[in-house]
């Protein structure tokens, strides 16, 4: 059985701030880490937008792009570090907001970055063996950085939503593999209310060793090699690690091109991989190939090998906003307007 993406659909916040003014605000060379980490601006959620909201409209320009009975949707699984709910599945919301039925399973997934990888992975498995017709995998964040830490130059908001089945495939996943350890680079207590991290440990054991080992296995798995694939997709907390890993396999800048996003959205966490995946599918042609590697940390990653089909073509894209039309919609924030929509203004005590 051929299992792959039927439909898709993204969504991002329209507000933008850019490296420059967190700078200005905190004294520090805004301009340098903007360079730095290749960052020219990062997504900032309004006040009423949160994973529930960015999920929902994701699922529903998913939606919008096919003919598929949401009541034959068997299974929505929603990947975030950023959930509203500590306890309330962000899940049931979004089947409500689709029409699903609710003969369906449901389950909130939190694996830091790779959230939403994850539960594409767990719809597979359930389409596959016949448990469900349809299955949606969303991955979804509002992240968070400490005012004046190097997350708050990067940590954004986005998200995009994946219809998993075996019918009207338009990107069959010819193989999917996964590389897990237990590797502390990144951290958050229940309670906290921003992340802890260990800087430069993040790059190298953390995110390098698994994109590059997860890649690897997977080429060895399928018998390729980089110049087989039209595209690329890295996992990209900034714009300079997906740059360097897909060199160190031998990819080119041109392969990552169109799923490169960072840039000018910041790192929209458990969303960056399925919005880069959504932009690459956006502009991707029958018979196109596609590798894709999500990290998340604590630590693993998930490989996938995509082909897309002809199916493509009667997909409606048009039906909803391509992945660019979102990233060029946007209006900038100064630093207090953008810290009273993140709630970064506390009262003594911790209250908002």
């Amino acid at each position: 059985m051929d299992v792959g993406i039927v439909s898709y659909g993204a969504y991002l916040p329209r507000y933008r701030i850019a490296p420059q003014e967190i700078g200005r605000v905190w004294g520090s060379d805004g301009e340098a880490m903007s360079r730095n980490l290749l960052i020219f601006s990062k997504s900032v959620p309004s006040p009423d937008e949160d994973v529930i909201t960015i999920s929902i409209e994701a699922a529903r320009n998913m939606m919008r792009r096919c003919d598929v009975d949401p009541r034959d949707i068997g299974a929505i699984y929603v990947g975030s570090e950023s959930h509203p709910y500590a306890v309330k599945p962000t899940g049931t919301v979004v089947a409500e907001a689709i029409e699903a039925s609710p003969n369906l399973t449901v389950a909130d997934y939190e694996f830091a970055c790779k959230a939403g990888t994850a539960a594409i992975q767990t719809c597979m498995g359930l389409v596959g063996s016949g448990m469900v017709r349809y299955g949606v995998a969303i991955g979804a964040d509002t992240s968070q950085g400490a005012p004046g830490d190097a997350l708050e130059y990067s940590a954004s908001a986005g998200g995009a939503a994946y219809l998993i089945g075996a019918e009207k495939v338009v990107a069959r996943i010819n193989r999917t593999c996964s590389f897990t350890t237990d590797t502390p680079d990144f951290w958050r207590r229940e309670g906290q209310c921003y992340p802890s991290h260990g800087g430069r440990f993040t790059g190298e054991p953390a995110y390098f060793k698994h994109i590059m080992t997860a890649a690897k296995n997977l080429l060895d798995a399928m018998g390729t090699k980089p110049s087989d694939y039209q595209h690329a997709v890295f996992h990209q907390p900034n714009g300079k690690f997906p740059v360097r890993v897909a060199k160190q396999l031998g990819f080119s800048e041109k392969q990552i091109e169109a799923g490169l996003l960072t840039p000018f959205i910041g790192n929209t966490y458990s969303g960056a991989v399925p919005l880069g995946l959504a932009s690459v599918l956006d502009i991707a042609k029958p018979g196109d190939r596609i590798f894709a590697v999500a990290y998340g940390s604590g630590a693993g990653s998930d490989a996938f090998d995509i082909t897309v089909t002809d199916e493509i073509l009667n997909l409606r894209r048009d039906a909803a906003p391509s992945v660019k039309d979102l990233v060029e919609k946007k209006k900038f924030l100064d630093y207090a307007t953008y810290a009273k929509y993140r709630g970064k203004i506390r009262m003594k005590g911790g209250a908002e």
